[in-house]
């Protein structure tokens, strides 16, 4: 099986341009206090991080590919004295064999484009969260590439990897037993859909 297709793993200072504050994007998209969480593609933990912050106690599990961007999480949990987040180098499309536990909240923010299986993907997350649980599913809007700037530059995936939220919707429903929640705009190029198991 391939590797998940990289669209490049922006520094936290644009994605602050984008979001200036994850925690309350989280919050807007559901994510509660007392809830285990996890992040598929979580880089450098500009979600994951936050999300401990409102999971405390419970667990937020970070994971990625890339054991460099893994080590920088750790280091930034560290300085910033979080001790829930629980990184993981791991193949997300393999949920079930690198989640110790199946999860309350399940986050792919900025990668669904560009998975290779979504649907195996989509099988694995059904799998990996409690019943009753979410998925939340973080997509950048059908747009041209080089209508999406940020700080200037043209930013985020290739126009062709891009979905709409009918196509996210119909790659997730069509795999498994979720049902979709509600879809939530997250301004300038954002949106996520929210579906319950």
């Amino acid at each position: 099986m391939d590797r998940f297709q990289n669209t490049g793993q922006p520094d936290w200072d644009w994605w602050s341009r984008l979001w200036p504050t994850p925690g309350a994007t989280l919050r807007k998209l559901g994510l509660a206090s007392g809830e285990s969480v996890a992040e598929v593609g979580c880089g450098s933990g500009y979600f994951a991080l936050p999300a401990a912050r409102i999971a405390e106690p419970e667990p937020v599990y970070a994971i990625d590919l890339d054991a460099s961007l893994l080590d920088e999480l750790d280091s930034l949990a560290e300085q910033q004295d979080i001790e829930n987040v629980v990184p993981i180098h791991g193949d997300a499309r393999n949920l079930t064999g690198v989640l110790p536990e199946p999860v309350t909240t399940l986050v792919v923010a900025n990668t669904f484009h560009g998975v290779d299986d979504q649907a195996g993907l989509v099988e694995q997350a059904f799998e990996a969260i409690e019943s009753g649980g979410r998925l939340i599913v973080v997509n950048w809007h059908e747009r041209p590439r080089e209508t999406t700037t940020v700080g200037g530059d043209p930013r985020g995936p290739p126009t062709g990897l891009r979905m709409t939220p009918e196509e996210t919707e119909a790659a997730v429903l069509s795999t498994a037993s979720f049902e979709r929640d509600r879809q939530v705009e997250l301004p300038p190029y954002h949106y996520a859909l929210v579906f319950e198991r």
